[in-house]
């Protein structure tokens, strides 16, 4: 059996209507372009497309909480490069770490932790996770030392700095 990748990578341009005057990435676009990533990079790598497991299911995934720290601007045509990985796992619920960085990832530019509640929408309420789930889950979770958004901040703001 092939090993999955924990850490999925991909590359995005910041577009001009998601910006500023000043031409930096507005704060509400950093949600959609970090999460966009993260469904395009489930589908490549995990060959996860959460939208037809909804139809096929009746389940998916909804945001329980977003917490995103905003280091440097992205901006406009800025080509940027965008990491997420599986923190934490459980039955019902999934937290998930989302990083954007310069394209050559000499700087970083945002961090967010995104909680996720498995949800059955036909019966409009949490649902626990399938084995299937479970097992993929367990293969591409990738734990970070720190236990809180903030001290995790701190240390990728001193890795950065180096």
């Amino acid at each position: 059996m092939t090993e999955l990748p924990k850490i999925l990578t991909s590359k995005t341009k910041i577009r001009f209507q998601d910006c500023d005057p000043l031409n930096h990435l507005n704060n509400s676009k950093y949600l959609d372009y970090l999460i966009n990533a993260r469904e395009d990079q489930l589908i490549e790598h995990y060959n996860l497309n959460i939208f037809e497991n909804a139809k096929k299911t009746g389940t998916t995934w909804v945001v329980g909480s977003h917490q995103i720290a905003y280091i440097r601007p992205a901006n406009v045509m800025e080509t940027v490069t965008i990491e997420s990985q599986l923190l934490q796992y459980g039955k019902k619920q999934l937290l998930v770490e989302i990083r954007m960085y310069s394209e050559a990832k000499t700087e970083l530019k945002a961090v967010m932790w995104s909680s996720f509640v498995h949800f059955n929408v036909l019966k409009g309420k949490a649902h626990e996770h399938n084995e299937q789930f479970l097992s993929l889950f367990e293969q591409v979770q990738l734990p970070v030392t720190e236990s809180h958004f903030d001290e995790r901040v701190k240390s990728l703001r001193m890795v950065s700095i180096s």
